[in-house]
């Protein structure tokens, strides 16, 4: 592929990766704002009965108020996982995998906001969740939740398809190839009576008649 092509394509997939982060991290943020302003802890809003509930709770530990109590990691971990799509930004030049890392650091954005700059502290702030599907799950969870798992539905997906980073579908190890099967025998190749024993025995015959010679 030529430099320009590649160059092409990159800057697609940094731009997809950055309005979709762009986009989440706004959703997200604005989202929480909304709920934080018109909404007391803890109360409940029925929006579709038991299909979709609004339930504000502060969460300090992972999506979907998983270890609670460990927020401190889990701003680290952000913040690694943060500096890992950026760094890895530069090689990705798949629209889809574009998507992919633009959700993901959407959504670990709009926790690691949470945790830096909401109460009780900085790197331990508790994370705004509003959004409990009791039909589906028992937790409650948020938009950046909701960002992060889907981008880990498309990782496996391109993953079991074999999309690399680049757009191409990665070559699985090619199979030994079956032996060639042997060419036939040629007619010349077949096996040929050994007639060195039957010429020495007819030169040692006598001749028809040579027995009633004197």
């Amino acid at each position: 592929m030529e430099p320009r092509a590649r160059t092409k394509k990159r800057s697609r997939a940094l731009i997809v990766l950055a309005l979709v982060a762009l986009g989440v991290y706004a959703l997200d943020q604005f989202s929480k704002y909304l709920v934080v302003a018109s909404m007391a802890e803890g109360s409940v809003v029925r929006v579709l009965n038991d299909v979709l509930q609004l339930h504000f709770v502060r969460n300090p530990g992972a999506a979907f108020s998983l270890a609670s109590g460990s927020t401190w990691i889990f701003s680290i971990i952000a913040t690694v996982v943060v500096v890992f799509i950026v760094w890895l930004a530069r090689r990705i030049r798949s629209l889809a995998w574009g998507l992919v890392f633009g959700l993901l650091l959407g959504g670990v954005l709009g926790n690691l906001t949470d945790r830096l700059l909401r109460e009780p502290g900085f790197g331990v702030g508790h994370v705004v969740d509003f959004i409990s599907t009791p039909w589906l799950l028992p937790a409650i969870y948020n938009v950046a939740d909701m960002a992060i798992v889907t981008s880990m539905v498309i990782f496996m997906i391109l993953t079991i398809r074999g999309i690399g980073l680049d757009g191409n579908k990665v070559s699985a190890v090619s199979k030994t190839a079956t032996p060639a099967l042997e060419a036939p025998l040629d007619q010349t190749d077949a096996v040929t009576p050994d007639t060195s024993t039957r010429d020495a025995a007819t030169r040692d015959r006598p001749a028809p008649g040579a027995e009633a010679l004197p």
